[in-house]
């Protein structure tokens, strides 16, 4: 053999292999799809091979597509979805169950619902068979909405909430937990805007119909179908305890004037007591000067010895006078 036939004779087994390998990994993934009617060729399945792109994903999913008789979505959709990170088997069963349910479900809107984060199988299942949410949710640690009514009473509450998925706002729109708070908000303004709490704990579903009319389900992801109070308990007396409390500040806030009154009424004693003793002082100061006033007479001759001593016997007589009128009181 010549040399050009050694190669051509090369060539061709070369390209024999690589066909033994192509029928030997994506044949029978190929024949599968012909089968089924799926429509997709054996190089758009090798081609997949070099794109990175999981052929048997890409493939099976077409088939559960037209098998559903879903045929609007090409092949190729499929592909973007994979390659932008999406989670192609759920946006297909979603779209096979929305079908199914005769909801209307764009496949762009189900690839942009996925690759925004949510479970949209979830969602289309949720749409189809609506869910109950408690409120509020007891894994956060709050077992009911605690709200005062007008009469002071506390009233302990926990609803039930009904919804079903808004496809269409599912993008942007508010998760269950907004819901669980608008409903809360809106369980405790109800209460409160009760005149007593009896009315409460004869008519509760008054409240749940007051919290449904508001429209809580805007800009969220979900409709509310209904709102259940399934318990409504009695608590403690609000008003009573807050009247207590108001009391015991009044009464520590007039212990405090009453107090400081008391140290005022001390201090002005202690004054006083101050002053008479400076004017004891003056007092004693002032007799002290008496005997020098006196010796000063006698020198003088102003005061002579009888008067001096008539002085002694008036000042005798008074004392004994004092003394009588002491001992009769």
């Amino acid at each position: 053999m010549t040399p050009l036939l050694w190669i051509v004779a090369g060539v061709a087994a070369f390209v024999v292999f690589i066909l033994v390998i192509i029928l030997f990994n994506y044949f029978s993934l190929w024949f599968q799809a012909l089968l089924s009617k799926a429509n997709v060729g054996l190089m758009s399945i090798v081609a997949m091979r070099f794109r990175k792109v999981n052929s048997t994903v890409i493939v099976i999913n077409k088939i559960r597509l037209v098998k559903a008789g879903i045929t609007g979505i090409g092949t190729d959709d499929l592909e973007n979805h994979y390659l932008a990170g999406g989670n192609v088997g759920n946006v297909v069963s979603a779209i096979i169950a929305a079908s199914n349910a005769r909801i209307e479900l764009d496949w762009g809107v189900a690839t942009a619902i996925d690759l925004a984060g949510r479970d949209i199988l979830d969602a289309v299942n949720t749409s189809v068979n609506p869910k109950v949410i408690d409120c509020p949710n007891p894994t956060l640690g709050r077992p009911t909405i605690d709200a005062v009514a007008k009469d002071g009473i506390q009233l302990k509450a926990r609803a039930r909430v009904t919804v079903r998925t808004n496809l269409a706002r599912l993008v942007g729109g508010a998760t269950e937990e907004t819901v669980v708070a608008r409903v809360g908000e809106g369980i405790v303004s109800s209460i409160g805007s009760a005149d007593s709490h009896a009315k409460v704990l004869e008519n509760p579903d008054a409240i749940s119909k007051a919290v449904l009319a508001r429209g809580l389900d805007s800009g969220t992801a979900y409709e509310i179908l209904s709102i259940d109070i399934a318990d409504v308990d009695v608590g403690v007396n609000i008003g009573a305890k807050l009247q207590e409390d108001q009391a015991q500040a009044d009464m520590k806030v007039a212990q405090a004037r009453a107090e400081k009154q008391r140290a005022l009424a001390v201090a002005t004693e202690q004054e006083h007591k101050a002053e008479a003793q400076k004017n004891r002082a003056l007092v004693v100061l002032a007799e002290a000067e008496v005997p020098k006033a006196m010796a000063e007479a006698f020198r003088s001759g102003n005061l002579g010895i009888m008067d001096f001593y008539r002085m002694k016997n008036i000042q005798a007589d008074t004392s004994m006078r004092d003394s009588i009128a002491d001992d009769k009181n």
